[in-house]
């Protein structure tokens, strides 16, 4: 029988939000790149535009981190929603191209406000199993992507995409009264106002001092290869699609429901063996699956169709769910002593790597064209993994 793993309440309420956050992004997130194509950004811009949002994100994470200890962190997680939510108000408004790499930034901001503070209330709450927690909060963008693309899809074609941005603006306007309505109280405990700067400074060196202890930096560095690696494809994966191997915007749409269909009972699945393992080992096979399939996906380009794409890419996306929530559970435990600091931490990973792929493999890409962009960054992620592994002597 197939049994739902098991979810604390603080868990379920914060993967509720993070749902509901990716729902109303990924109403139109999917064809952003063909968007931005489609106004005359070449490859390498498309890259500029990724480091726009996430080097704001990985750079006002301590700063959220801070303002955790001196305003409850879901009065802070409400603010990034809320600025999704401007987000979507801003894209309808845009008129002049300055103002695009704004709402850019602007995006970058209110995601760290949403997910250092997010991960902060998780990490200072009394959770069972946090690699099983955070393997719910990782899961949640997958879930989304299984409406959302064609809900979004319905109303562009419906309403152009003023309507997709409205009703974006709707759902994040929901999210954010569901977020400070059922998080507010669970997260009170966090704040502490006699917190000074200072004392952040010597939080961060404490932490950090405790991360070099043992195998836990190795395995982050695993983990924040597989990171960079999502950047290549978070910023060239559709556009792959849709130039290599010519498939219609209605395909993208068709694979990207079935891709998330299939995956979230696998989702929950995997879950389930992710509360059975430790954090190291979750982290060392999600980068083997993540570099492996990396590696096949370019080798075999000349002959891979629907069937082939879909299955690469569902075998990818276990690895980059377990090696998340590896990571995350691992620095929860290391750093159970500062959860906002850990929040910050484990926040800055994500989207620097992200950005940093997003931006060197616009560089290569003109370079190495898609096949040897997505071999060799499967080769390093699987050369991270070894070394690391060897070098931890795991």
């Amino acid at each position: 029988m197939f049994l739902i793993p098991k979810i604390e309440k603080i868990t379920r309420n914060v993967t509720i939000s993070h749902f509901s956050l990716m729902f109303g992004y990924k109403l139109f997130s999917l064809y952003f790149p063909l968007f931005l194509v489609a106004r005359g950004f070449s490859l390498q811009e498309v890259g500029y535009a990724y480091l726009l949002i996430y080097l704001p994100l990985a750079f006002f994470a301590p700063i959220i981190s801070f303002l955790s200890h001196k305003i409850n962190p879901a009065v802070l997680a409400t603010l990034g929603i809320l600025g999704y939510g401007a987000y979507a108000l801003g894209m309808i408004l845009i008129r002049e191209p300055i103002l695009f790499y704004f709402w850019q930034i602007l995006l970058g901001v209110s995601a760290a406000l949403f997910f250092a503070s997010a991960r902060a209330i998780l990490m200072g709450s009394p959770l069972e199993n946090p690699d099983r927690a955070f393997g719910w909060f990782y899961s949640a963008p997958f879930y989304a992507d299984a409406l959302a693309p064609a809900v979004g899809a319905l109303f562009i074609w419906k309403f152009d995409f003023v309507g997709v941005f409205i009703l974006s603006l709707v759902i994040h306007s929901l999210n954010a009264i569901f977020c400070f309505v059922k998080l507010r109280g669970p997260a009170r405990i966090l704040p502490d106002h006699g917190f000074k700067f200072v004392n952040l400074q010597e939080n961060y060196q404490k932490a950090f001092q405790k991360l070099k202890q043992g195998p836990a930096l190795c395995l982050i560095f695993i983990s924040f290869s597989i990171l960079l690696l999502g950047g290549f494809y978070r910023a060239f994966f559709v556009l792959f699609l849709k130039q290599e191997l010519a498939w219609s915007q209605n395909l993208i749409l068709v694979f990207g429901a079935i891709f998330s269909l299939i995956f979230m009972p696998l989702s929950l699945w995997l879950i389930r063996k992710i509360e059975e393992q430790k954090s190291l080992k979750n982290i060392f096979r999600g980068g083997i699956m993540v570099g492996f399939f990396s590696i096949l996906f370019g080798a075999i380009i000349p002959v891979l169709n629907f069937l082939s794409v879909l299955l690469i890419n569902i075998g990818r996306s276990m690895g980059v769910l377990m090696a998340g929530s590896g990571r995350s559970g691992l620095i929860n435990r290391e750093l159970k002593e500062y959860p906002e600091e850990a929040g910050a931490i484990d926040t800055i990973f994500s989207p620097l790597a992200t950005a940093l792929g997003a931006l060197i493999s616009g560089i290569l890409i003109a370079f190495l064209g898609f096949n040897l962009l997505f071999i060799f960054g499967g080769i390093f992620v699987l050369i991270a993994g070894i070394g690391a592994k060897k070098f931890a002597k795991l």
